[in-house]
C-alpha cells in the first residue's frame, strides 16, 4: 500500500470514516478546488474510499458531482484538461461499477485497462501510482485492453426472458424499473448493474411502467387488462387497478404521487387515486388504441398519443379534453413533456418527431427521424432521446432540431427510453431482452478504438519470451512483440478459423490447426508457410509439439488424435479411443506422453515412447502409441488441458466450470479447482509447475496456487476468455478474448504472496 493508505489505515475507523466522507465536500465549500481536483486524481485516495465499507463505488462517483460544470468553469484551477481527466476517471468508475462492487481491489486493474490509452499528464501520474499497488496479488494490464471511456454504452442489464417493453428511472437516478413480455418487472441498481428484485403478479406481458417521484412505488400496466401498484422498498404488490376492457399499454403518474393515468387498447384513458385505488374518471375521445401518456409537472394536464395518429391534451382537474394535436400520418407511439410543461415532443411510425406548444396547441416544428417507438426528454428541455425499431437511439437538440449523435448497441427494436434527472444518462429497453445504460455527455467523443469482432482462439509464446503468436476466427495468425505488445506481422493461408497454435522450442516454427481439417507449419523467421498436414476428416481443435520440435500431436472433431512427423512432413499414427470430439492436447516435456481432453468428458493419457524392440519395424509397420489410462470425473466436455514441466501432473478445464488436477503417475484426481461461473476454455501452467492460469466464458482469468488450490489473483475482461499463454518469466500472461482483443498482463505481488506463505 502507499504511504497515504498506510497512514489512514493506522487511524481509528471513526476517523477514517469522517476523513473520507468530509474531505472533498470541505474542499469545495472552502473554495480550495485545486486540492479537490488533486484528490480526485489521487489513486491512493480513490482506493481508500472505494475500499472503505461505508463508502464504495457510488460514493466515489458522487464525489465527482460535488461541483457542477457551471461552477467549475468559473475557477482558474479548472481547465479543459482537468475536466477531461476527471470525466475519464468518473466514466471508468461507472463502466466498472459492477466489477468493483464485487471486488473493490480491482480499481487499479480497471483504471489501467481503460485509461492507458490516454497520454494526459494527470491520468499518467495516477496510473504510475496504480502500477505500484501490491496490497495483494493482481494482474496488471501492460497495454490498454479494456474499452476506454467514451460517449455511449455504460452497461447492459440482462435478466428478462422476453422483450423489455417499458422502463422508468427513479428521481435520484440510482434505480431503474423495467417491464417485460415475460410478465414481470425488475428493479435494477444502476450503480452496480445488479437486479435488486423481480416483481411478479401480472398474468401477461407488462407494457407500461411509471415510478413515483419519491421512488417508493411503481405502477405497471399489462395486457392482462390491469394495473398494479408496487412497493419498491419491499418488492410487494400493494393493490391492483381493474376497469379497462383491453390491454393497458401506457401509464404515467403525477408529480405528487397521488394519481396515475393509464391508457388502453380499449381507446380510453383512466385516472386513478393511488391512495385508495379508486378510479376517478375516464377520458374518452380517441378513436383507436392509446399507445402512450405523459403528465405535466404541475399535475394539471395529461397528453396522450394514439393509433388514431393524434395526440390529445386533457385537463386532469375536470377530465375534459382541452385540444387535439394533429399532424402525424401514422401511429403516435411516444410522447414526452418538458419540465416547464410548455412543450410536448411526440414520436410516430411516420418517421418523425414533432414539437408542440402546449399553451396554444400548435406544432412548433418537425424533425425527420427514424420509426420512433419511445422518447424521453432531459429535465432542461434541451435534448430528446428517441428509440426506434431500427435498433438505434438518437439524441436530438430541441433548440435546433438537429441530431446530436446516435447510440448503437441493441440487437433488436428499442421499445422504451428513460433519462436520469441530471440528463447525463439514458436507460433503454429492447426486444433483445436487455436494458442498456448510456452516457449522454454531449462533449466530443473522448476516444475511439477499432473494435475487433474475431474470436482469438489460440495463443502460444516462444521459449525466449520475445514473441506471442495468436490464432483467430478471421483465418489468420498474428505475431506480437511481448515487450511492446505491438503486432509484428500476420500469417495468412488458412481458409477457415484458426483453432489452435503451438510453437517449437527454438522459436523458429509455429504449427496451427484449423476448422478446414488441416494443420499448417510456418517459418517464423521468413514469415512463410512451410507445408500443410492433411489427414483429419473434420475440424482440428488442438495441437501440441514435442520439445525436440520433431513431432506434433493434433486433436480433432473426428474423435481422433494424430501424431505427425514434422521432419518428413507426414502422419505417423492415429490415436483412437475417445468417443467424441478431441478439444485439447498437451505433451509432456520429455515427449513420452500425450494428454487429450474430449467432449466425451474424459482425459486420456497416451504413451508416445517408441520402444527399442520396435525400431527395426517402425517405418514399415508403424505401431500406434498405446493408451495408458483414462481420467474420469468431469461432468461435461473437457476443452483444455496442460501439464507441469516435470510431467507428473495434468490440469484440465471443462464446460462443467471446474478445473481438475491429476496425478499422472497414478491416474488419480488430486483435487478440483472451483471458482469460475462458466465454462473453462483454456489452461496454462507456469514453468515451475506451481501455478495454473485459467480463462473462462465468465470473462475472467484466474491464477491458481497448485499447492493448495486457492485463487491467487483474478482479472475481469469484457468477453469470454478464449486463450492464454504464460511467458517464460512466469508472470507475464498473454490473453485472447472472444471480442478479438489480445492483451498482456503481469502478475504483481506474487513475491509478497509467497513470502507470506513461507512465513
Amino acid at each position: 500500500m502507499g504511504e497515504f493508505a498506510d497512514k489512514l489505515a493506522a487511524k481509528p475507523l471513526f476517523y477514517q470514516r469522517a476523513y473520507l466522507g468530509s474531505l472533498l465536500p470541505n474542499h469545495v465549500k472552502s473554495g480550495n478546488l485545486e486540492k479537490y481536483y488533486q484528490k480526485l486524481t489521487d489513486f491512493d485516495f480513490l482506493m481508500a474510499k472505494i475500499q472503505h465499507p461505508e463508502f464504495g463505488v457510488q460514493a466515489l462517483i458522487d464525489d465527482f458531482n460535488l461541483l457542477d460544470d457551471s461552477e467549475a468553469v468559473t475557477h482558474s484551477e479548472y481547465n479543459s484538461e482537468t475536466a477531461k481527466a476527471l470525466n475519464l476517471i468518473q466514466r471508468v468508475l461507472w463502466m466498472s461499477a459492477d466489477i468493483l462492487e464485487r471486488d473493490r481491489s480491482k480499481l487499479a486493474e480497471q483504471l489501467l485497462g481503460r485509461l492507458l490509452y490516454f497520454e494526459m499528464p494527470e491520468i499518467q501520474v495516477m496510473l504510475e501510482v496504480a502500477k505500484q499497488w501490491k496490497a495483494e496479488p493482481w494482474l496488471r494490464p501492460l497495454t490498454p485492453c479494456l474499452t476506454p471511456p467514451r460517449r455511449g454504452l455504460l452497461r447492459t442489464l440482462k435478466g428478462h426472458r422476453n422483450s423489455v417493453n417499458a422502463v422508468a428511472v427513479t428521481a435520484d437516478g440510482k434505480r431503474a424499473i423495467s417491464g417485460s413480455g415475460d410478465n414481470t418487472l425488475k428493479v435494477w441498481d444502476l450503480t452496480t448493474g445488479n437486479e435488486q428484485f423481480t416483481l411478479k403478479g401480472h398474468s401477461n406481458s407488462v407494457y407500461a411502467v411509471a415510478v413515483t417521484a419519491d421512488g417508493k412505488r411503481a405502477i405497471s400496466g399489462s395486457s392482462d387488462n390491469t394495473l398494479k401498484v408496487w412497493d419498491l422498498t419491499t418488492g410487494n404488490q400493494l393493490f391492483t387497478l381493474e376497469d379497462h376492457s383491453s390491454w393497458v399499454t401506457a401509464v404515467a403518474v403525477t408529480a405528487d404521487g397521488k394519481m396515475a393515468i393509464s391508457g388502453s387498447s380499449d381507446n380510453t384513458l383512466k385516472v386513478w387515486d393511488l391512495t385508495t385505488g379508486n378510479q376517478l374518471f375516464t377520458l374518452t375521445g380517441h378513436s383507436d388504441s392509446i399507445k402512450v401518456v405523459a403528465v405535466t409537472a404541475d399535475d394539471k394536464r395529461a397528453i396522450s398519443g394514439s393509433s388514431d395518429n393524434t395526440l390529445k391534451v386533457w385537463d386532469l382537474t375536470t377530465g375534459k379534453e382541452l385540444f387535439t394535436l394533429k399532424g402525424h400520418s401514422d401511429w403516435v407511439k411516444a410522447v414526452a413533456v418538458t419540465a416547464d410543461g410548455k412543450r410536448a415532443i411526440s414520436g410516430s411510425s411516420d418517421n418523425t418527431l414533432k414539437v408542440w406548444d402546449l399553451t396554444t396547441g400548435k406544432e412548433l416544428f418537425t424533425i425527420k427521424s427514424h420509426r420512433v417507438k419511445a422518447i424521453a426528454v432531459t429535465a432542461d428541455g434541451k435534448r430528446a432521446i428517441s428509440g426506434s425499431s431500427d435498433n438505434l437511439l438518437k439524441v436530438w437538440d430541441l433548440t435546433t432540431g438537429k441530431e446530436l449523435f446516435t447510440l448503437t448497441g441493441h440487437m433488436d427494436s428499442i421499445n422504451a427510453v428513460a433519462v436520469t434527472a441530471d440528463g447525463k444518462r439514458a436507460i433503454s429497453g429492447s426486444s433483445d431482452n436487455s436494458l442498456k445504460v448510456w452516457d449522454l455527455t454531449t462533449g466530443d467523443k473522448l476516444f475511439s478504438i477499432k473494435d475487433r469482432s474475431y474470436l482469438v482462439k489460440a495463443i502460444a509464446v516462444t521459449a525466449d519470451g520475445k514473441w506471442a503468436i495468436s490464432g483467430s476466427s478471421d483465418n489468420t495468425l498474428k505475431v506480437w512483440d511481448l515487450t511492446t505488445g505491438n503486432e509484428q506481422f500476420t500469417l495468412t493461408g488458412h481458409r477457415e478459423s484458426v483453432s489452435a497454435v503451438a510453437v517449437t522450442t527454438d522459436g523458429k516454427r509455429a504449427i496451427s490447426s484449423s476448422r478446414n481439417h488441416t494443420l499448417k507449419v510456418w517459418d517464423l523467421e521468413t514469415e512463410d508457410e512451410l507445408f500443410t498436414l492433411q489427414g483429419h476428416r473434420d475440424s482440428v481443435y488442438a495441437v501440441a509439439v514435442t520439445t525436440d520440435g520433431k513431432r506434433a500431436i493434433s486433436g480433432s472433431r473426428d474423435d481422433t488424435l494424430k501424431v505427425w512427423d514434422l521432419v518428413n512432413r507426414e502422419e505417423l499414427f492415429t490415436l483412437k479411443g475417445h468417443r467424441d470430439s478431441v478439444y485439447a492436447v498437451a505433451v509432456t516435456t520429455d515427449g513420452k506422453r500425450a494428454i487429450s481432453g474430449s467432449s466425451d468428458n474424459t482425459i486420456k493419457v497416451w504413451d508416445l515412447e517408441i520402444r527399442r524392440e520396435l525400431l527395426a519395424f517402425i517405418w514399415r509397420n508403424p505401431i500406434a502409441p498405446r493408451q495408458l489410462f483414462t481420467l474420469t470425473g468431469h461432468s461435461k466436455s473437457v476443452i483444455a488441458v496442460a501439464t507441469t514441466a516435470d510431467g507428473k501432473r495434468a490440469i484440465s478445464g471443462s464446460r462443467d466450470k471446474t478445473l481438475k488436477v491429476w496425478d499422472l503417475t497414478t491416474g488419480k484426481e488430486q483435487f478440483t479447482l472451483k471458482g469460475h461461473s462458466n465454462s473453462v476454455n483454456i489452461v496454462a501452467v507456469t514453468a515451475d509447475g506451481k501455478r495454473a492460469i485459467s480463462g473462462s466464458s465468465d470473462n475472467t482469468l484466474k491464477v491458481w496456487d497448485l499447492s493448495n488450490g486457492n485463487i491467487i489473483a483474478s482479472f475481469t475482461g469484457e468477453s469470454s476468455i478464449a486463450s492464454c499463454a504464460i511467458a517464460p518469466d512466469q508472470i507475464t500472461i498473454v490473453v485472447g478474448e472472444e471480442s478479438g482483443r489480445v492483451y498482456f498482463l503481469r502478475l504483481e505481488g506474487i513475491t509478497e504472496y509467497l513470502e507470506k506463505g513461507m512465513a
